[in-house]
């Protein structure tokens, strides 16, 4: 089993929400995001390049690429960072997490990772999300989990459901009858930075 994204370009409409569920899900931190969304277009988020009318604008959201061939697992000293051979997902044990960011470092693709600086600060005064959520802590690095936790349970990634414009797909890459590998065989497509080597388990439909 090989779980992965399509993420459809021409349906994302830069909203966020995939951000926020996953945010939510997840408690993650202040000032912690796992999945960002991109602007392919002017110098600043939400703006377009070129003028009007001949403008041009395209969403990307980033995150954990969940490589086949993931750098960061080769680097990380401990094991704390390794692609679950059940899932396909690249998980970050953040028991064994000695925060020596050998993964940050050797990561192609710029802040999916966090590290935890200081012990981790919540805007509210109670947990949010999933139950079984890893508790965040001070010196660890973090990164989108692909939602084990739910998938664990046959649940698919929080992004997913919540997306208004259903541009997220997921599902088993080693199933050619899946929804997700049925879609990447019908639409163009590209992975980000595949020059790395890595081979992304994230498929941008364009």
């Amino acid at each position: 089993m090989h779980y992965g994204f399509a993420i459809d370009q021409q349906r994302c409409i830069g909203c966020h929400t995939c951000s926020v569920a996953c945010k939510i899900e997840n408690n993650l931190p202040d000032e912690m995001w796992w999945n960002r969304i991109l602007t392919d277009g002017g110098a600043e988020m939400d703006i377009p390049a070129g003028e009007f009318p001949n403008s041009t604008i395209e969403y990307v959201p980033v995150n954990c690429q969940h490589c086949e061939n993931p750098a960061c697992a080769k680097v990380c000293p401990v094991g704390a960072t390794y692609r679950d051979p059940e899932t396909g997902i690249v998980r970050q044990d953040v028991e064994k997490c000695i925060g020596c960011r050998m993964c940050v470092a050797a990561c192609p693709y710029t802040g999916v990772r966090s590290f935890n600086w200081e012990e981790p600060q919540f805007m509210l005064g109670m947990d949010l999300g999933d139950e079984d959520v890893p508790a965040h802590q001070k010196h660890t690095v973090e990164k989108c989990t692909m939602c084990y936790q739910r998938v664990a349970k046959g649940q698919e990634p929080a992004c997913v459901g919540a997306c208004p414009a259903r541009a997220r797909i997921w599902g088993d890459l080693d199933d050619p009858q899946s929804e997700v590998s049925q879609m990447i065989a019908a639409r163009s497509k590209k992975q980000l930075l595949p020059e790395k080597g890595t081979n992304p388990s994230v498929y941008y439909l364009v």
